[in-house]
């Protein structure tokens, strides 16, 4: 093949793949610093039940893939938090004009894994909390990092723990993520539901989501399991 030829063919399998990982979610560079340091404890809650934690770490695609994972997480769905009803609707999140972060859900069992725990994940495979408004290629507020507190007390772990870790320098960039009240979450369309899990050969699942949940069965094996 001509060198001419040659270079045509590189440029366009470059732009090709190029295209396909530009998906949403964070690049596997950026799959997190490893285990992180036992985060502050939770307050036990006699009898509580399940509980609920919502996390935005950029795509959701990757984030549920991580948390569906994890022993204790009973269910994790792919959704929107931090902005109206009105606008919790993909095509609009996109725009990153609506005040949504892309965030999961994870439902869990407070007797086998607490709050502190998920958070530990969080930091150390889910996602980079060092970047600003994006996770690896995608860029824009809806792929923020940000913690969304049900109660008081998880805002309190939250803040403690990125306290702590900001203290130790765990990171070579400060943190950058938001802890707020949530309001609400809105759940996702159908079709972002599982999608890391059913569609495991998508060169984006490949190359970005399917290393952070390697990464969670190699530094978390006491947590990990497999769907």
């Amino acid at each position: 093949m001509p060198a001419s030829s040659r270079l045509f063919a590189q440029t366009l399998l470059s732009f090709v793949l190029g295209a396909a990982l530009m998906g949403c979610g964070p690049g596997v560079a950026d799959a997190g610093t490893g285990v992180l340091p036992n985060p502050p404890a939770t307050a036990a809650i006699a009898g509580a039940g399940d509980q609920v934690a919502v996390l935005a770490g950029g795509c959701f695609w990757g984030v549920e893939a991580v948390f569906e994972h994890v022993k204790g997480v009973k269910h994790v769905s792919s959704g929107y938090a931090g902005g109206s009803a009105a606008t919790a609707r993909y095509a609009l999140v996109s725009s990153g004009a609506t005040q949504h972060a892309e965030a999961v859900k994870i439902v869990f069992d407070p007797d086998v894994i607490s709050y502190g725990e998920l958070l530990r994940v969080f930091f150390s495979v889910a996602h980079n909390p060092t970047q600003l408004n994006r996770q690896g290629p995608d860029r824009g507020p809806q792929y923020r990092s940000a913690i969304f507190a049900g109660d008081p007390e998880q805002a309190r772990v939250a803040e403690a723990y990125i306290a702590q870790l900001g203290a130790a320098r765990t990171f070579d960039q400060p943190i950058v993520t938001q802890v707020t009240k949530l309001e609400r979450f809105h759940e996702a369309e159908d079709y972002h539901q599982d999608y890391a899990r059913l569609n495991p050969n998508e060169p984006y699942i490949v190359f970005h989501d399917a290393p952070k949940v390697k990464a969670l069965q190699r530094q978390f094996p006491a947590l990990y399991r497999p769907r």
